[in-house]
């Protein structure tokens, strides 16, 4: 393990759009002690040509090639095996990290004694234009979170020094929310930074598709994953679903009634 490196986890599967963007993004970073390992999932455009071409560039660059496509939570988990790094810390292959987002969470982690840490990020559509921004709280448990997911993949990070290297549940989707829950059993809280440090891409033609999916995953994560016996289950199933609707429905309603964090 190198002492402070972080190691940036990244799958990547048709990701020939934004890959190079979000590339940049990490090498424009203030600081510089971090490898990027990319971990393409049997793409079938140009993703590889782009990673390779910039892996050419910077050392600190890692491709790693699956033989066969498997998903993001392999993906992840083969990125984190080959990890180097002190600190574990992902990025999609679509989003983008704000230049003093490393350095400014790192140096937050350290002088907190916090080995788990996650931040605000806004939001941008396909076109890189920004459209909203996304706050969180100062801390969060691990029954908080249950309830509801307010750390962004695209900003967490967690110091192996405390945890060890600590894999992704290999489920389908979700699988990111599962390691939170994972690293949540073993400290406390995870420490949140209310500042945007990232910028999470939404793709408009996946948006609904995705909320029933999401929630179908979410169920499964706590019944499966977490084995919360039904009656928990439904009760935190029940938060993730009010707070949804009012986040998207009635914010202003969701704030006067403390519900909304």
């Amino acid at each position: 393990m190198s002492n402070n490196l972080v190691s940036i986890i990244t799958p990547s599967y048709n990701s020939s759009e934004y890959i190079a963007e979000t590339i940049k993004s990490v090498m424009a970073q203030t600081y510089h002690n971090w490898e990027m390992i990319i971990v393409d999932d049997v793409s079938s455009d140009s993703s590889l040509y782009t990673i390779q071409k910039y892996r050419n560039k910077d050392s600190r660059i890692v491709l790693i090639e699956l033989n066969e496509n498997s998903g993001a939570a392999v993906a992840r988990n083969t990125a984190i095996k080959a990890a180097s790094g002190r600190y574990i810390a992902f990025l999609d292959a679509d989003d983008i990290w704000l230049p003093h987002k490393l350095e400014k969470q790192i140096a937050f982690m350290q002088e907190n004694n916090c080995p788990f840490s996650f931040s605000a990020y806004e939001k941008i559509n396909e076109s890189g234009e920004l459209i909203g921004k996304i706050g969180v709280p100062s801390r969060v448990t691990y029954h908080s979170l249950l309830k509801t997911c307010v750390i962004g993949c695209l900003t967490s990070i967690y110091d192996t020094s405390y945890f060890g290297k600590v894999n992704m549940p290999l489920i389908r989707k979700r699988q990111d929310f599962g390691l939170w829950l994972k690293l949540l059993k073993k400290v406390n809280f995870a420490c949140g930074i209310n500042d945007p440090l990232a910028q999470y891409r939404v793709h408009k033609n996946s948006i609904s598709a995705n909320k029933v999916s999401v929630a179908v995953y979410t169920w499964r994560l706590y019944r499966d994953v977490e084995k919360l016996n039904l009656f928990k289950a439904s009760y935190y199933f029940l938060h993730y679903a009010i707070r949804g609707v009012l986040r998207t429905k009635v914010p202003k309603l969701a704030r006067l009634l403390g519900i909304m964090s």
